[in-house]
C-alpha cells in the first residue's frame, strides 16, 4: 500500500464512485494486454526489506518516525507499526552479479540505518517475527499515525467487528482475542519481485504457486509468537487471521480470507485475478483517481491504474499480481513473492531470492505447464504443510509422488535453480555463492526456524521465558552483523545478552500464565488437592467468565483443616467462604519494580495479574527468585571474564 493518499470508503456514494474507476482500470489493463503495451525485455528483479527496531533491552521500539527523519525517506518508508520500517531496493536487471549487487545495496541501507541508530540505544533486527514482541505492543498507540494505516484498521474493524479471536496450534497453543488488525505488524518479510512477460504470465504465476511450498520450507524463520512455539512459519497463520474480515455465520458457506493462497489455477491472464478479487472482496479504501484512463490511453499515456492498485493492496495473495509503470513510461507486470520472511541475514535472504527466481526460470525448460502434473489443492496443501512443519514434512509432488522436502530440494530443485540462473546469464560466482547457502542449509537442516527452536530447547533448561526471548534476539543481532548464514550459526546462549537488565521487565513478561484455578462453589478438599498436586501456595478463584473473585492460600487451607479437625469447622463450606476477597492485584503492563513495591507494601508474596477484571496470570516470590538467580549468574560470569 505504497500510495500515501489513501482514505476510508465511508459512504455508498464513495463506494460506487470507486467501483466505477476500478472497473475502468480493469478494462484499461485488458486493452493494454491486447494492444501489447508492456515492457518485455530486459527482465528486472527487486525487493522490499521489512525491519524491526528494538531498544537496548531488545524490545520493540516505537521510534520509526524519528529514525526515518534521521535516515531520510528516499530508501526507507513507514510500516503499520511504529517499531517497523521498510527499506526499498532498486530494480536490477536479471543478469551478471545482480544478486550480489542487490545484497550490497541492502547492506548499504542497513549500514546507513545502523549509523542513525548509534547513540540512541536502538538496534535493528531482521526476523520474521521478533521473539521479544509482546501482546501489549499491539495496542493502537503503536499504530503509525498516517491516514492510510488508520483507514486500514478502521475498515477491517468495520467489516468484522472490534473483537476477533486468534487461534494457532503448534508445539504450543496460542488463543487470544485481538481488538484490531495491529497483530499483523508482528510480521516482517522480505518481498521479492520478478518481472514477467505478459505472454508467460499464466504459466509463471501457476509455477510460483507450486514453488511456494519448497521455497518457504527452506526459508522459514518465524516459529515463535508471544513466547509460544507455533508453526515453522507462524507468519502464514498470523497474517491470515490478523486481517481476516470474515464473520462466522450459521451456514456452511465458502468465503476466502483477504490473505490467501488462491482457489484455482490461473487460466488466461493476470486480469482474472484482479476480477476475482474485486468480486470477492469489497473495497475498503479509496484514493484520488486518474480522470479517464481510457482517454489517457487514446492520447498514448500509460495510466497508473490507481484504483486497481489500491484495491490490490488490500488483498494479500501470497503470490501477488503486480502492475507498474517503468521509468521509460511503459507498463510492466510482476509477481511479488510474499512468502519469504525477513532474515536471518542479508545473504540468507538473497539466497532465498536467487533460489526462487532460478526455479521460476529453470522450470521453463523442464516443464512448461505444471498444472498438468500436480493438482491445485495439492500445491495449496503443500504450502500449508511447509508453513506448519518446515523441512520436517513430505509433499505431494508431480504425478502424485510423495517426496521428502529435503530430498526434493537436494536432488531436483537446486539443479533446476542453477540451470534457471545460468539461463538468465547470472554470473557463476553469484550462482555458486547463493545456491551453496541453500544447499548448506538443506544439508544441515538448519533454517532460521530450526535454529530458534533448538536454541529455545537449550535455553529452557537454564532460564526463564523472558530471558529466552532476549537471548534469541541478542544472538540474532550478533550473527546478522557478522553476516554468517543461518546454517552456520551456533545456538543462542545467555552470554550473548549484553546491556539487558531485568528491572525493565513488565509484569506480562515474567508472570506465570499456566495458572490453576478453582470456582467459588468448589469444595475445600478440591482446593487443597490442587495445592498439593501442583506443589503451589496459591489458587486464584474465578467465575465461568474468567473474572477474578478471590485468592486462596496454602496457609488459609491449613487453618481451615486445623479447625475442622478440632470440630470447629463449618459444614458445607466452599472456596467462596475461605477466599481472600478483593485481593491485591496488578496490571500486566506494570513494571517489575512496581510489582515488587506493591508486594512489599502489602506484605504479600503473590499478586494475581488482572486485565479488564479477568485473571490472565500470577506472579509470586518464586518468579522474582528465578530472575534474581539468573541475573546473579550473569554478573558472576561477567566478573570471571573480566579477570
Amino acid at each position: 500500500m505504497g500510495d500515501l493518499n489513501v482514505r476510508l470508503v465511508s459512504s455508498q456514494k464513495q463506494l460506487n464512485e470507486f467501483t466505477r474507476h476500478l472497473l475502468k482500470d480493469v478494462h484499461a489493463l485488458e486493452r493494454m494486454l491486447e494492444e501489447e503495451w508492456f515492457n518485455e525485455d530486459p527482465i528486472h528483479i527487486g525487493a522490499e526489506q521489512e525491519i524491526c527496531l528494538v531498544d537496548h533491552h531488545f524490545k520493540p521500539s516505537p521510534s520509526a518516525l524519528q529514525v526515518l527523519d534521521e535516515v531520510g525517506y528516499e530508501n526507507f518508508t513507514t510500516e503499520l507499526a511504529k517499531f517497523n520500517i521498510e527499506a526499498n531496493l532498486d530494480p536490477h536487471e536479471l543478469k551478471g552479479s545482480c544478486f550480489s549487487d542487490m545484497q550490497s545495496q541492502l547492506e548499504g541501507h542497513l549500514q546507513t540505518l545502523e549509523k542513525a541508530l548509534e547513540g540512541k540505544g536502538l538496534n535493528y533486527v531482521l526476523t520474521g517475527i521478533l521473539p521479544t514482541i509482546r501482546k501489549f505492543d499491539m495496542e493502537l498507540d503503536n499504530l503509525t499515525p498516517l491516514k492510510r494505516y488508520d483507514s486500514l484498521i478502521k475498515a477491517i474493524n468495520r467489516m468484522r467487528g472490534n473483537s476477533h479471536e486468534l487461534r494457532i496450534n503448534g508445539m504450543d497453543e496460542l488463543i487470544i482475542t485481538q481488538d484490531s488488525a495491529m497483530l499483523e505488524s508482528c510480521n516482517t518479510s522480505f518481498q521479492v519481485h520478478l518481472q514477467v512477460k505478459p505472454s508467460e504470465y499464466v504459466d509463471k504465476y501457476n509455477l510460483a504457486q507450486v514453488l511456494a511450498a519448497p521455497v518457504l520450507a527452506i526459508a522459514c524463520n518465524s516459529p515463535l509468537l508471544f513466547g509460544k512455539r507455533l508453526w515453522a512459519e507462524t507468519r502464514v497463520a498470523l497474517f491470515q487471521q490478523s486481517i481476516d474480515t470474515r464473520k462466522a455465520g450459521e451456514h456452511i458457506r465458502d468465503r476466502s480470507p483477504r490473505v490467501f493462497f488462491g482457489n484455482c489455477w490461473l487460466e488466461n491472464s493476470i486480469s482474472e485475478m484482479y476480477k476475482e478479487d474485486i468480486a470477492r472482496f469489497r473495497a475498503m479504501m479509496m484514493t484520488d483517481y486518474e480522470k479517464d484512463v481510457l482517454k489517457m490511453m487514446d492520447d498514448g499515456i500509460t495510466p497508473k491504474l490507481r484504483a486497481l492498485m489500491i484495491h490490490n493492496s488490500t488483498v494479500y495473495r501470497w503470490n501477488r499480481p503486480c502492475y507498474g509503470v517503468s521509468p521509460n513510461g511503459k507498463p510492466h507486470l510482476r509477481i511479488e513473492n510474499r512468502v519469504l520472511p525477513a532474515g536471518p541475514t542479508p545473504i540468507d535472504e538473497m539466497a532465498n531470492a536467487a533460489f526462487w527466481i532460478g526455479l521460476m526460470n529453470g522450470f521453463q525448460d523442464e516443464f512448461k505447464d505444471v498444472t498438468q502434473l500436480i493438482e491445485f489443492d495439492e500445491a495449496r496443501d503443500n504450502f500449508l504443510s511447509a508453513a506448519r512443519d518446515g523441512l520436517n514434512t513430505d509433499f505431494t509432488w508431480f504425478n502424485g509422488q510423495k517426496v521428502d522436502v529435503c530430498e526434493l530440494i537436494r536432488k531436483e530443485l537446486i539443479p533446476i535453480a542453477r540451470q534457471g540462473l545460468e539461463r538468465s546469464n547470472v554470473s557463476k560466482s553469484d550462482i555458486d555463492k547463493y545456491l551453496d547457502v541453500i544447499e548448506g542449509r538443506n544439508e544441515m537442516r538448519q533454517t532460521g526456524t530450526q535454529w530458534v527452536l533448538n536454541s529455545h530447547s537449550k535455553l529452557a533448561k537454564q532460564t526463564t521465558r523472558e530471558e529466552i526471548s532476549v537471548a534469541l534476539t541478542s544472538s540474532m543481532i550478533e550473527n546478522q552483523r557478522k553476516g554468517i548464514p543461518v546454517h552456520q550459526w551456533k545456538l543462542a546462549d545467555l552470554d550473548s545478552i549484553e546491556g539487558w537488565n531485568p528491572h525493565s521487565l513488565l509484569v506480562e513478561e515474567f508472570m506465570t500464565t499456566d495458572v490453576f484455578t478453582v470456582h467459588p462453589n468448589d469444595i475445600p478438599e478440591f482446593v487443597a488437592d490442587i495445592l498439593d498436586w501442583r506443589n503451589i501456595k496459591y489458587v486464584p478463584i474465578e467465575d465461568d467468565k474468567g473474572i477474578l473473585k478471590g485468592l486462596v492460600t496454602f496457609k488459609i487451607m491449613l487453618n481451615y483443616f486445623s479447625k475442622k479437625a478440632n470440630n470447629n469447622g463449618k459444614e458445607d463450606v466452599t472456596a467462596r467462604d475461605l477466599m481472600i476477597k478483593n485481593p491485591i492485584t496488578i496490571h500486566p503492563e506494570a513494571s517489575i519494580t512496581e510489582a515488587l513495591k506493591l508486594m512489599k507494601a502489602n506484605k504479600t508474596d503473590c499478586l494475581p495479574v488482572v486485565k479488564k477484571n479477568k485473571l490472565i496470570g500470577l506472579i509470586t516470590e518464586g518468579d522474582f527468585l528465578r530472575i534474581t538467580a539468573s541475573l546473579l549468574n550473569r554478573i558472576e560470569k561477567n566478573e570471571l571474564l573480566s579477570k
